[in-house]
């Protein structure tokens, strides 16, 4: 949405106190993500929440070997149509989360682009489905879009500068699409995993603890059938996430095991903006355990 499209209750002061006055004692996972979202302004969330300053911030923790390649990051989206795209990329906008178009050419041969003003999307096209006139209008549109919502929603994206980023598409060893593993990093020490897999097709979600015991939740999609195995690098994936988080009391750090190699995929404050399901509900506790948020985030 463009800036004059913010729902009033996202810019309202009164609303905002009130919800301040009804997150001050927060119990629930839920609850800790909304608090937060309202009162944590360090300009380290924006960092995060930039997908394109949050490279260096990477690289200085733990080296710009877990970096995905960066082929342009841009400000004009009509240099996209100047850009020798190899057959296989992923394009996204730095100032929000949801949206990317994939090129490769293991994408279905039906699948097209959506069109611009459809675009905070993700699909996956092969390269001849991608002409470059489109894929500036889908550019266009995402410059034009303010994520964040406004000061009492996921502000920080607000404050990061719009720009696409162009990186390397990531595939497993066989070809195919890595799992996305999720870390949940509190106080700088990971209690759960999230598995994600099939972004693409038949989707799964699936939950564990830090030593990889399956959690009997669900965050909306199944579970897969078989379970995950333990990922062979899964140790070295929890210290790299420990790393990473360390220095905020709460973040979810997103990595791929590629079999030669970890790469990073994001870091997250605001998960699902902070209204992600639990299936049973006592997990959101569970989850809401492990964190003890400040009085005051300095």
């Amino acid at each position: 949405m463009r800036w004059d499209e913010i729902p009033w209750a996202e810019r309202s002061r009164l609303v905002r106190m009130r919800r301040l006055w009804a997150t001050r004692n927060p119990r629930t996972f839920t609850e800790k993500v909304r608090y937060k979202m309202l009162r944590d302004h360090r300009r380290l969330i924006v960092t995060f929440a930039d997908k394109a300053a949050v490279r260096a911030h990477v690289a200085a923790l733990v080296g710009e070997q877990v970096l995905p390649r960066a082929y342009a990051i841009i400000d004009d989206p009509e240099r996209i149509g100047d850009l020798a795209l190899p057959d296989a990329a992923v394009l996204k906008p730095t100032h929000g989360s949801g949206a990317a178009i994939v090129i490769s050419p293991g994408a279905a041969p039906d699948i097209r682009l959506p069109a611009p003003s459809e675009s905070w999307v993700y699909r996956h096209v092969r390269r001849a489905a991608a002409p470059p006139e489109h894929l500036v209008a889908i550019g266009r549109h995402w410059l034009g879009q303010v994520y964040g919502q406004g000061p009492n929603r996921e502000w920080a994206y607000g404050r990061v500068p719009p720009r696409i980023i162009v990186e390397e598409f990531l595939t497993t060893p066989t070809g195919g699409i890595p799992d996305d593993y999720k870390f949940f990093v509190f106080h700088g020490r990971c209690e759960y995993v999230q598995v994600d897999a099939g972004r693409f097709g038949h989707r799964t979600q699936d939950f564990h603890d830090r030593s990889w015991r399956h959690l009997p939740m669900s965050g909306g999609p199944a579970w897969a059938v078989p379970p995950p195995p333990r990922p062979a690098k899964l140790d070295e994936m929890i210290a790299l996430a420990e790393r990473l988080g360390a220095g905020t009391d709460f973040v979810r750090v997103d990595l791929y095991d590629l079999g030669d190699r970890i790469v990073f995929g994001e870091l997250t404050s605001y998960p699902a903006g902070g209204d992600s399901p639990f299936e049973p509900e006592s997990f959101n506790a569970s989850f809401g355990k492990h964190w003890t948020v400040p009085r005051r985030y300095r």
